[in-house]
């Protein structure tokens, strides 16, 4: 019989009504012989109040380990509430069924409090087991437990990588992600309404999506279910248990017979812009600049470097979050005669938009087609970065919208 992990998100299991129509979508899957395991989210919006608790309690000691490890308590409860509710309502159809926790099912992580990473599962839970005899295991997503016993959590979007962690753990066939999309889409319906959802995508081509702004699936699930060969899909749970529902295929490249050349457009308003003008051109600045953004957890995107007018003086362009700019700037300030810039300038008006495709990695003119398309539009670009299989490009706010809808057409995405 074939072992199946399903994945309900928060707005899947928001209420009563639709934790019980979750339990009509589980005992359906059990009842075509399927083995499962559950996991589950935070009912939609209790995290954001949990969060709020944490952080009114705590007053000024909002940072450093005397709150993450409580807050980790807190903000962990939101999926143990839904777990035990919905493992209530599999049994009211008559199926064997229990919650876990994370300490209970031994998911061990390392001391990230709220960022947690996966170390992996003691042989001895009982959860493989527990499958394997028919029980179904509601799981509380989201959340681990460190090496002293401390409940852990894994960050936002957590509950897909448990999923996945799950899935690799119990050597399931398939991982299910039930959420309120139909599937992963060639770019956002609500820009272009002709967005068509994709049959597969690659696993390659869904990493670079969900990291440039697709908030389908999150980035490390994704990249775990790379490294593990797990096959993930992506589908509704609004339709009926036995409504056709075929969703979206993440699964490797190799599986994709047709590959176009562009499967997808992404964008990401929350992007700022950083320029130190007048660097000193030698060796070791640009290490003792980034040094300084890591040590401060800012996650730097898109870096350029190009010569200065005066001798010997260089300009650095880079991006981060518009939320992570406030702090790079001060910083940078406070670190001028450090790094011995003559001025900086901080854009936050910006948009990254960028356009993905394994298809990339034999086809030229992807470029080409791109810069053209947006000079059509009359769409200037401000910052240009590349991969194997992705072009992303930093523009105007203003222009986002209008420059997913002509790369979408210009690459041949719109439904017909």
């Amino acid at each position: 019989m074939a072992r199946s992990v399903l994945k309900f998100g928060g707005t899947s299991v928001a209420d009563l009504e639709r934790i019980s129509h979750v339990a009509d979508i589980v005992a359906y899957r059990a009842a075509r012989g399927e083995k499962l395991a559950v996991i589950v989210s935070a009912m939609s919006g209790e995290t954001n109040k949990l969060v709020e608790l944490a952080r009114g309690a705590a007053g000024e000691h909002v940072t450093g380990p005397d709150f993450n490890d409580e807050y980790d308590v807190v903000v962990a409860s939101g999926e143990q509430v839904t777990s035990g509710l919905l493992a209530l309502s599999l049994r009211k159809r008559g199926l064997k069924a229990r919650s876990w926790l994370g300490w209970q099912m031994q998911m061990n992580t390392r001391e990230g409090h709220g960022a947690a990473r996966i170390d992996g599962f003691a042989e001895d839970s009982g959860l493989s087991e527990a499958v394997e005899a028919g029980e179904v295991a509601v799981i509380a997503g989201f959340q681990g437990v460190t090496s002293e016993g401390r409940v852990s959590t894994l960050g936002r979007g957590g509950s897909d990588t448990t999923a996945v962690a799950v899935a690799a753990a119990l050597n399931a066939d398939q991982c299910d992600i039930y959420t309120d999309v139909d599937g992963v889409y060639t770019t956002d319906p609500r820009i272009v309404p002709q967005a068509q959802r994709l049959e597969k995508v690659s696993y390659e081509e869904m990493l670079e999506m969900a990291s440039l702004g697709a908030k389908v699936l999150q980035t490390r699930s994704v990249e775990l279910a790379m490294n593990h060969q797990v096959p993930v899909r992506v589908l509704s749970s609004f339709p009926a248990p036995d409504a056709d529902n075929p969703g979206t295929w993440v699964c490797s490249e190799d599986e994709i017979v047709e590959k176009q050349i562009v499967n997808g457009v992404t964008y990401s308003r929350d992007e700022a812009k950083v320029t130190l003008y007048g660097l000193e051109d030698k060796p070791g600045v640009s290490a003792r600049l980034f040094a300084l953004m890591a040590r401060e957890g800012v996650n730097v995107d898109m870096i350029v470097q190009a010569n200065a007018r005066g001798p010997e003086r260089a300009n650095i362009v880079f991006t981060c979050t518009s939320a992570d700019s406030q702090k790079a700037e001060q910083v940078l300030l406070g670190s001028k005669d450090i790094l011995n810039f003559e001025s900086m300038d901080v854009t936050r008006d910006v948009a990254k938009v960028s356009v993905i495709g394994v298809g990339m990695k034999s086809h030229t003119g992807v470029a080409e087609t791109m810069f053209e398309a947006l000079y059509q539009k009359n769409i200037n670009i401000d910052v240009i970065s590349t991969s194997e299989i992705k072009i992303s490009v930093l523009i105007d706010a203003d222009y986002t919208e209008l420059a997913v809808r002509a790369l979408h057409t210009a690459f041949d995405l719109d439904a017909t």
